[in-house]
């Protein structure tokens, strides 16, 4: 039993991507997640003058960049730090990482060939940021529940973060079924889950890093979903004997500590 509640709690353990207003088309293979600061002792900060400038560079360079797959903007609804803003971009190859921050460039020049217009545009979009920024590379997993359509209002991103375990038994083809049979009787099936994007460490501080995205509509519907996978998990393995020893096969990949993130994204600045 306390196996079954354990995972239920975390929403079912599965093969990033957090990759965005994602719709059926090419995936990102890598995701670049900078974790930017609002610059708090900004005196004539506004949100939608803000929007305004970031939506100014997304029209002229990131919607233009081929080497962008996705681009993602989210900002703190319940998190830790009040201040955190996330960036996440999706590219189809790790050598388009690069490729794309010399073809932004080029599009900059391009958007704004006086230099000291570009300049200027630059510094006042910078003014909304503090120094400090982190950035993570995420790869993509197989497993997502991908967006049928692009929002126009505001989506509420359920982000988990857990740690990986890689017990001496493990297999992969093990883990892979595992999750496959929960992704398809329980996040498939879960009316109020409107999409999953599961993705792993591949560069930054800690190589267990294991990211799941889940999207919702509203705080309401994250509730409605978590009470939704109880009854789904129920359905498909209404034996407790049986329902324990799938979550104890599944339990073993993961090391039991996770954080919660809440997030809402801006759709003006989704590709």
């Amino acid at each position: 039993m306390k196996t079954t509640y354990r995972l239920l709690i975390f929403l079912g353990f599965l093969s990033i991507g957090i990759s965005s207003t994602l719709m059926a088309q090419e995936r990102p293979a890598f995701l670049t997640v900078t974790t930017a600061h609002w610059n708090m002792e900004y005196e004539n900060f506004s949100m939608d003058e803000w929007k305004a400038v970031e939506k100014e560079y997304f029209d002229k360079v990131t919607s233009k960049n081929e080497f962008i797959v996705s681009s993602l903007v989210l900002i703190h609804y319940f998190t830790a730090d009040n201040s955190e803003i996330k960036f996440v971009t999706g590219y189809s190859s790790w050598e388009n990482i690069e490729k794309a921050q010399e073809r932004s460039n080029e599009l900059a020049k391009q958007a704004w060939p006086d230099e000291k217009a570009r300049d200027a545009f630059f510094k006042k979009q910078s003014a909304y940021y503090s120094d400090m920024h982190s950035d993570e590379i995420y790869s993509t997993l197989d497993g997502a529940k991908v967006l049928t359509e692009k929002p126009t209002e505001p989506m509420v991103y359920y982000v988990r973060i857990s740690h990986r375990a890689f017990p001496e038994d493990g297999t992969t083809e093990e883990i892979q079924a595992l999750r496959k049979e929960y992704k398809e009787n329980v996040i498939d099936k879960n009316k109020y889950l409107n999409a999953y994007y599961p993705s792993r460490h591949a560069w930054g501080s800690d190589g267990r890093d294991f990211i799941e995205a889940f999207v919702v509509g509203s705080l309401g519907d994250l509730e409605l979903s978590m009470k939704e996978n109880q009854k789904l998990i129920k359905d498909h393995w209404p034996d407790q004997a049986k329902a324990d020893a799938f979550f104890d096969k599944l339990g073993k990949y993961d090391t039991g500590w996770h954080g919660d993130f809440i997030y809402r994204h801006v759709p003006e600045l989704s590709k």
